[in-house]
């Protein structure tokens, strides 16, 4: 699970403008960096251009999910991770982001704002720290608690029927050994009762 992306953009009426962008391209190559952080960011503007405002949606590009998401005051954010990464919590991401920049940042700065106008630091942060979902995201953290309670408990119930498994098994024996004590008990008193006559 990775995110490689957080943009924030400003919709206007023809186009996207890029506002602050964060970037985590640390699994390409070197020489591939560039052109990737390129295409990154013409793929979140042409999203947030084709998006309506209000929207919440998820674009699949390749083996990448770019989620985006509009607000009605023209704000919008894009996550690009891969496809393993919860969209639940791209989202979150992006609602606090949103919130946070919208509070820092004046709006009439939106429309002619760009990455080196605008100071608002905090994506490179959120984005380091948003690339373990479970830690970073409660409901992430509670769920995977989840299923390692549901695992453990599987695995007790697992030796539970095993160890009941053989305990059924010995009691099979114990009966079947009874069976053979009582028959071995009936012959040795009919070989001794044969014996006492003489």
């Amino acid at each position: 699970m990775k995110l490689y992306s957080l943009s924030v953009l400003h919709k206007g009426s023809t186009k996207a403008n890029l506002l602050k962008a964060a970037y985590d391209l640390s699994s390409f190559s070197f020489f591939q960096r560039s052109s990737v952080q390129e295409f990154m960011t013409f793929t979140s503007a042409l999203i947030v251009e084709r998006s309506s405002l209000g929207s919440r949606a998820s674009v699949k590009e390749q083996e990448y999910l770019c989620h985006v998401y509009i607000r009605n005051d023209n704000l919008g954010g894009v996550v690009i991770a891969d496809n393993e990464y919860p969209s639940r919590v791209c989202f979150t991401l992006l609602d606090k982001v949103l919130d946070e920049f919208s509070r820092q940042v004046n709006s009439i700065d939106w429309p002619s704002g760009s990455p080196a106008t605008i100071q608002y630091t905090a994506l490179e942060s959120y984005l380091a720290k948003y690339q373990n979902p479970r830690e970073a995201d409660a409901m992430s953290k509670v769920q995977a608690e989840l299923d390692e309670t549901k695992i453990i408990l599987h695995n007790t119930m697992e030796s539970l029927l095993e160890r009941g498994e053989k305990l059924d098994d010995l009691v099979q024996k114990s009966e079947h050994l009874g069976n053979q004590s009582k028959a071995f008990y009936k012959t040795a008193r009919k070989q001794n009762s044969c014996c006492e006559v003489m």
